[in-house]
Order: C-alpha cells, then sequence, then structure tokens
C-alpha cells in the first residue's frame, strides 16, 4: 500500500493541489471561466499522464525489483517480493484513474461543489467493499488458487472502483464545462515509450548477475526511469519540459528567498 499509493500521493495530488488556486480564481462569464478550467484540467490531466503512465509500467513489468529492493531481507524473502509484485500489478489496474480522479475532484471544488465528488467517493467505497469481498474471498476459492492471492483481487478491485468514480467525476463535469481529457495519441504516445523502458528494464533484470536485491534495484529502477526521460525527449513530449521549467522555477524562487 505505501508503494502504490506514492504515485497518487506524489503525481496526482500534488497536481491538484498546485492546479485548484488557480481554477479557484477563474473570473469572467460563464463560457470564459468554463474555458479557463478545461484548459487547467487538460493541462493537470497531461501531467498526470506523464507521471504516472510509467509507474503502472513499473508496477506491473518490474514490480519484484521494486519490492525486492525495498523490502528483501531476512524472513522476507524473493517469493515475497514476487507475491507483492502481483499486489502492485493489480493496484496498476486503477491507478491512472485515481490520480487523474483528484484532479477532478479539485475541479469541482473550485466551483463550490463539494457534494457531487462527496457522492461519487461514496458510491466508490461501497463499490470497493462489494467488488474486494468477491475478489478476495470467494474469487480464489472459484478459481482453485491459493487464497492469499485474494489481496491481489483487493486491490484490482479498487482499481475498478477508481475507474467507475474518475468516470462519473469527469462525465458530471464535462457537462457543465465542456470536454477534457487526455487525447489517445497523446496517452498512446506515452504507453509506447514507457514499455520501451520497462523492456530496458527487464533485460537488465534479467542479465544482471547480481543477486542482490538492493544492488540489482540500483541498476534496473534507475536506467528505467532514465530510459523513460530519454525517450520521451526524443519524441518531444511537451510535458518533459513543462515539468523542468517547473521545477527550475521553483528552485530559482527558494534560492531568491533564501538569499
Amino acid at each position: 500500500q505505501l508503494i502504490y499509493m506514492l504515485p497518487v500521493s506524489l503525481f496526482g495530488m500534488a497536481v491538484a493541489a498546485a492546479e485548484l488556486p488557480a481554477m479557484s480564481q477563474a473570473r469572467g462569464t460563464t463560457a470564459e471561466v468554463a474555458s479557463i478550467l478545461r484548459e487547467r484540467l487538460d493541462s493537470g490531466l497531461r501531467q498526470i499522464a506523464f507521471l504516472v503512465i510509467p509507474a503502472v509500467a513499473a508496477f506491473v513489468v518490474l514490480g519484484d525489483v521494486i519490492a525486492g529492493a525495498l523490502f528483501q531481507s531476512g524472513q522476507f524473502t524473493a517469493d515475497d517480493a514476487r507475491y507483492v509484485w502481483a499486489i502492485l500489478a493489480g493496484a496498476g489496474i486503477g491507478l491512472i484513474a485515481t490520480t487523474m480522479g483528484r484532479l477532478y475532484t479539485a475541479a469541482f471544488y473550485a466551483i463550490l461543489d463539494t457534494r457531487t465528488p462527496l457522492v461519487f467517493s461514496l458510491i466508490d467505497v461501497t463499490l470497493t467493499l462489494v467488488l474486494g469481498y468477491l475478489f478476495a474471498l470467494p474469487l480464489p476459492r472459484l478459481l482453485g488458487i491459493a487464497q492469499r492471492w485474494g489481496a491481489v483481487g483487493l486491490t484490482a478491485s479498487a482499481g475498478l472502483s477508481g475507474w467507475l468514480e474518475f468516470s462519473m467525476l469527469r462525465s458530471r463535469l464535462n457537462r457543465r464545462i465542456g470536454r477534457t481529457g487526455v487525447d489517445f495519441s497523446y496517452l498512446a504516445k506515452l504507453w509506447t515509450i514507457a514499455s520501451g523502458a520497462a523492456i530496458v528494464g527487464l533485460a537488465i533484470k534479467e542479465a544482471s548477475p547480481v543477486a542482490n536485491p538492493r544492488l540489482l534495484g540500483l541498476a534496473v529502477i534507475p536506467t528505467f526511469g532514465l530510459s523513460y526521460l530519454a525517450l520521451a525527449w526524443w519524441i518531444g513530449v511537451p510535458e518533459l519540459d513543462r515539468i523542468r521549467r517547473r521545477v527550475s522555477d521553483r528552485l530559482s524562487h527558494r534560492q531568491a528567498h533564501s538569499s
């Protein structure tokens, strides 16, 4: 849970918190306010997609390396790391929806509507409880697998519920301010480069003679991240430059403030 909630907190909630003041300060006619909200939402969604899609790829392809680097020692074995890998892969199902949903919730707050996200959140919680029970307890028995794999069902069911909440939030807001979302071509581009980076990481994992899980993690995980950034730079993903400028501006502001 600590691992798969990290992208939600680090990317989804951070982008939502950064965009909320700008969306809340939108002024003008109804059409002008809607235009500003659409622009801020689409920009934030593109940032979230750029940051979260590689996290999903890493969870699905390299989850055992991540779990091993963080936890494998003593009684926590390589088999346990692979078990956590399966749980992370299940969490990857709804990771994008969960993080993007945070931004849509912030947009509702910006237009002073707290009731709609609350209602949808209650639906999400209820569905998560129902699906979580079904996926975690009866389903493993029906499939003839060990009960411990029901933990994978918990994260997968939460992901499915997250997609429903995200879809409801987007649909309701789109009816109020117009169409928002990320273009399919942009998502396809990100999935392509994330898959390429994951293949590089997987190749290093399979070819590495290193048995120590922490050393293996130091070899695989940074290479995966650098490969993703390099491919994004090579094909010219604009969010990479925007994030770089934002980080540079913040560092400059901190230096000026400290001096």
